[in-house]
């Protein structure tokens, strides 16, 4: 299991660029940087491109998804692209009956809570992805020496959606059930790795040089319950992508208690959300492990001299990790100024490596 000889990881157009570098514990030449939702409602130009198209038929539309994609890295000078894309992207693309809701997010039909209702889940095949790897493929041809790096929702995430039907403050449904019908929990966590799997492994194969699994809502979890009920479940997600030798990273929100069971379930890079210094993740990963983040989103509209002072302050200590790629410690805030993070990469790159 490898990837072919004309992936940009393999041919060498993207296996030394800093991001990759940095994600292999290798001094990179510059500090690299990119931003989750860099893509997205920040950027005039994405606005523009969006006009008329719902979220998952944006996703859906290779050639669309493509240019959203390159926007911020053409804007921002960034070192990766990170595929433009939806978590619930697979469960579309299985036949699930699931929507966007402008205001609310992702939306499902039908609620998935008893194991018939698992029972009744179609697979998701690979020839649905086809629309995934084509976006992928005209984004790679487009970003030559610039790697993408592609995603997926990880099980947890993915089946607290399922079950809560929506998105939820508490998770209190998924939480429920994994104590309450553990069949019917393990059942579902099976299908939801399945499909996380299948979807890092069509980006990764099409042409991405990195991967991320999104934990969005692992942090409702305690660690007995993550260890018991969900490590297995990300772990059997990521063994789709684990013998193509591109880095895997693994990020949560609110998942400091988390770090060491996040990266023990095979990521190669554990990012940090902006709850916790990179030193302090750092030493609670007993150094080894290369760190992605974290600055403070809410940061991003403070007047620049207090931004510039916490950017230097993320670098100074993701310094202490083996290897650091600068992020938020969340996702771009629809508001932001895009000028903003353009002078963040500036400042990034300006810092000696």
């Amino acid at each position: 299991m490898t990837l072919p000889p004309d992936h940009p990881l393999m041919d060498g157009r993207t296996s030394g660029s800093p991001l990759i570098n940095a994600y292999r514990s290798r001094t990179p030449s510059r500090r690299p940087v990119w931003f989750m939702r860099q893509a997205g409602r920040s950027l005039p130009e994405y606005r523009a491109a969006r006009e008329g198209t719902g979220m998952l038929e944006a996703c859906l539309t290779p050639d669309l998804a493509a240019e959203i994609t390159l926007q911020p890295v053409r804007r921002h000078g960034v070192d990766a692209g990170i595929f433009f894309s939806d978590i619930v992207i697979p469960l579309k693309l299985a036949g699930i009956d699931v929507d966007i809701k402008p205001g609310v997010g992702p939306v499902l039909g039908q609620p998935v809570r008893t194991a018939a209702d698992v029972a009744a889940l179609p697979p998701l095949t690979d020839e649905a992805l086809e629309p995934v790897r084509e976006a992928v493929g005209l984004v790679v041809a487009e970003l030559g020496s610039v790697p993408l790096i592609g995603f997926a929702g990880a099980p947890y995430t993915l089946a607290a959606y399922m079950v809560e039907g929506k998105p939820s403050r508490d998770h209190l449904g998924p939480r429920t059930m994994m104590h309450a019908d553990p069949e019917a929990w393990n059942a579902l966590a099976k299908w939801t790795a399945e499909a996380s799997g299948k979807f890092l492994r069509a980006q990764l194969e099409a042409g991405a040089s990195a991967a991320q699994l999104f934990d969005s809502w692992a942090g409702s979890l305690s660690l007995a319950d993550y260890e018991q009920h969900v490590a297995g479940a990300s772990a059997a997600a990521l063994d789709h992508v684990r013998g193509l030798q591109a880095p895997l990273v693994h990020f949560g929100t609110g998942t400091s208690e988390l770090l060491g069971a996040m990266r023990d379930v095979g990521a190669d890079v554990v990012g940090v959300d902006y709850r916790l210094p990179l030193d302090e993740a750092n030493r609670r990963l007993g150094g080894t492990t290369p760190l992605q983040g974290n600055i403070d989103p809410a940061l991003l509209s403070a007047p620049w001299p207090v931004l510039e002072e916490h950017v230097r302050a993320v670098l100074a200590a993701g310094a202490a990790a083996p290897g650091h790629v600068v992020n938020l410690g969340h996702g771009v805030p629809p508001d932001t100024d895009p000028t903003v993070l353009t002078r963040i990469v500036e400042l990034v790159h300006s810092v000696d490596p």
